[in-house]
């Protein structure tokens, strides 16, 4: 499988406000950051049926998933759990996380980062199905 990034341009209104955000592909699936300031980050990720993103944590943020449609499976901590559309869960910095799509349709949540520092590259593989743990990119 491929690990190459494609990033596709998107035009997102919001209140009647447009913006062009850049969706990123990743062999999992895709992600849209949709806004972000100070201190935050909020993500648009879609997950495929049957893909799952690494096991990973981060040292500089944290992460809030609300699903928007799907099943999500997620691993935080020791913790396994199932959440659907409407749902959330809290992933504490420093956790190690994964999240999966063990459903049929797509995975579609919306996920806001906090913390000091929330670039791409705060990313501490343990385990990935596309062995980009031996990478430094995202």
């Amino acid at each position: 499988m491929s690990t190459e990034t494609t990033v596709h341009p998107t035009a997102i209104a919001f209140n009647g406000h447009h913006g062009s955000h850049q969706t990123v592909e990743r062999p999992w699936g895709t992600f849209t950051v949709l806004e972000e300031g100070k201190g935050y980050k909020i993500k648009r990720i879609e997950v495929r049926p049957g893909h799952r993103l690494s096991l990973q944590m981060h040292h500089h943020r944290s992460e809030h998933w609300i699903v928007v449609s799907g099943t999500a499976k997620v691993t935080c901590g020791d913790q396994e759990i199932m959440i659907s559309t409407n749902q959330s869960t809290y992933v504490p910095q420093c956790t190690a996380h994964r999240l999966e799509n063990p459903g049929v349709i797509p995975l579609i949540l919306i996920e806001v980062q906090n913390g000091e520092y929330l670039g791409e590259d705060d990313i501490i593989r343990f385990q990935d199905d596309y062995a980009r743990h031996e990478k430094k990119t995202a």
